[in-house]
């Protein structure tokens, strides 16, 4: 397993980052970034540093790095996991909400990249982003969302090809995970896709994956055989996403209802 190493991680705070703080902070030192450290700070100790931050921006990106120099001395891993979604309908004209979505999703994690390529000069170093299951198909309701980790997921395809050998590259694709990443998708309860798994079994898979100098980990076994069946059997996924689709009316239904009573 991770032993002994100095890790930048970001989306510490909750869900799957927080599940890889508590694997990775028994033989280990950390600098764990949140924009809410509610929970960060019951963690906080001589191994594990936090720091309060929106990573949306450059100047956020290079504040945690100048922290993470400052604080551990160096930086051995680099996990870009902080990201968020929404769930709606994309039938709207608002330029900015896009914006932030990339800022956080998409924009974070490339500069990220960069500033720790600078940052190695030729050291082995290694670099992980969460990308998700969403960067290679599609959900109805998740269309920004999508976007922003299809995007990813073609940021790190191309990184795979030109990067140089001093660092290791590993790439998460979680399913939806039963953590607050819902609520943060939209304040109206909406039922969740399938399948769903818990954020302390991804990140198990996750932190091993690193270790083991996987490129990708993939924790969801259900979702590789489902994309195998899909590209095989296309019938397969017209009837996934059908009932993907009916979870989506439902919604759209309950916010109009909504809108109608207020």
């Amino acid at each position: 397993m991770i032993s002994g190493k100095n890790i930048v991680l970001t989306g510490a705070n909750s869900g799957i980052g927080l599940e890889v703080l508590k694997i990775l902070a028994k033989n280990n030192r950390l600098l764990c970034v949140d924009k809410k450290v509610d929970v960060l700070n019951g963690y906080a100790s001589d191994n594990v540093f936090v720091l309060e931050k929106d990573v949306s921006s450059k100047e956020a990106v290079d504040e945690i790095f100048s922290v993470a120099l400052e604080k551990l001395g160096s930086i051995d891993i680099f996990y870009a996991n902080a990201g968020y979604p929404y769930y709606e309908e994309f039938d709207y004209v608002d330029w900015d909400r896009v914006a932030r979505m990339f800022e956080t999703n998409v924009f974070s994690p490339i500069y990220s990249y960069q500033k720790y390529l600078e940052y190695l000069n030729g050291k082995k170093g290694i670099f992980a982003i969460t990308v998700s299951a969403i960067g290679t198909m599609a959900m109805p309701g998740f269309t920004i969302y999508s976007a922003s980790k299809f995007a990813m997921h073609g940021f790190q395809e191309g990184l795979h090809l030109e990067k140089p050998k001093n660092v290791q590259l590993t790439c998460l694709y979680p399913v939806a995970t039963n953590t607050g990443f819902f609520k943060a998708a939209n304040e109206i309860e909406f039922k969740k896709p399938f399948p769903v798994q818990q954020p302390d079994v991804v990140a198990r898979k996750m932190v091993k994956g690193i270790a083991r100098g996987k490129k990708r980990v993939s924790p969801c076994a259900l979702f590789g055989l489902s994309r195998q069946l899909m590209k095989f059997l296309p019938f397969v996924k017209t009837i996934y996403l059908a009932l993907e689709k009916r979870k989506f009316k439902e919604f759209k239904a309950k916010v109009a209802e909504l809108r109608n009573n207020d």
